[in-house]
């Protein structure tokens, strides 16, 4: 993924890595989905053509909702668990509020995703366009092509995992709904090198009036945090 304003690491300690790799994992779930598809026999698996119709049926609801609202916990791939609220209004737009002791706060305003540390001060900034944030926050989910690996139904939950070089390079999405009413309950991303960061979300609200402002992503400050010869002594 590239930034769109030269930046430097950040600590080992985050609740992300501030890489491609890190802006991936924040952007999925089912870490436990991933482990149950390698389980024979649990579950009906359907192959990525025959899959497509019910994927695309889950996509098209989930696009439907135009705004939510709730809460979330994260899980990394070291064991580290971390939470928060969230708002989501489509077409592209998001933010994830964690809760103290994190000083993180995740805005995209519909071009730009943006990890804000509040506590360093630090920013650093990313084209939507560039990562999976992209596909769950279009006004339509297309899911057509070569992107839906597998769906897996069963009686609780609908799983499907997909995977676009485009968007997510070498890593894969698996995303958990609800097999009736069709709502999102966890997403995961797997890395190239098989670690998984899953998100799930709670308290959900769906068709909320969100305030614009929490969308809104400080480009001048961020430019004054990464611009050449800035003196950040916390990155």
């Amino acid at each position: 993924m590239t930034k769109m304003k030269a930046t430097t690491g950040m600590t080992s300690r985050l609740p992300f890595d501030a890489t491609r790799r890190g802006l991936l994992r924040f952007a999925t779930c089912a870490a436990g989905a991933a482990a149950l598809a390698a389980i024979p026999g649990a579950g009906f698996v359907a192959t990525a053509d025959a899959a497509s119709g019910t994927a695309q049926k889950i996509a098209d609801h989930f696009s439907s909702v135009s705004s939510m609202a709730g809460e979330f916990v994260q899980f990394g791939p070291r064991g580290e668990q971390t939470g928060g609220k969230f708002f989501i209004q489509r077409p592209g737009k998001l933010r994830f509020n964690y809760e103290p002791p994190s000083g993180y706060r995740v805005i995209s305003d519909g071009k730009s995703v943006v990890i804000d540390n509040t506590k360093l001060n630090t920013m650093d900034l990313y084209p939507l366009s560039k990562t999976p944030l992209k596909l769950l926050l279009d006004s339509k989910i297309d899911l057509s092509g070569r992107r839906v690996k597998s769906v897996r139904e069963e009686s609780d939950l609908t799983t499907i995992q997909l995977a676009d070089r485009q968007f997510f390079g070498s890593s894969t999405i698996t995303m958990m709904f609800d097999p009736k009413s069709y709502e999102l309950r966890q997403w995961t991303i797997t890395d190239a090198q098989g670690k998984d960061t899953t998100v799930m979300i709670f308290n959900v609200q769906q068709g909320v009036k969100i305030d614009q402002s929490l969308f809104v992503v400080d480009y001048k400050r961020n430019y004054q945090l990464n611009k050449p010869g800035a003196n950040n002594n916390n990155r």
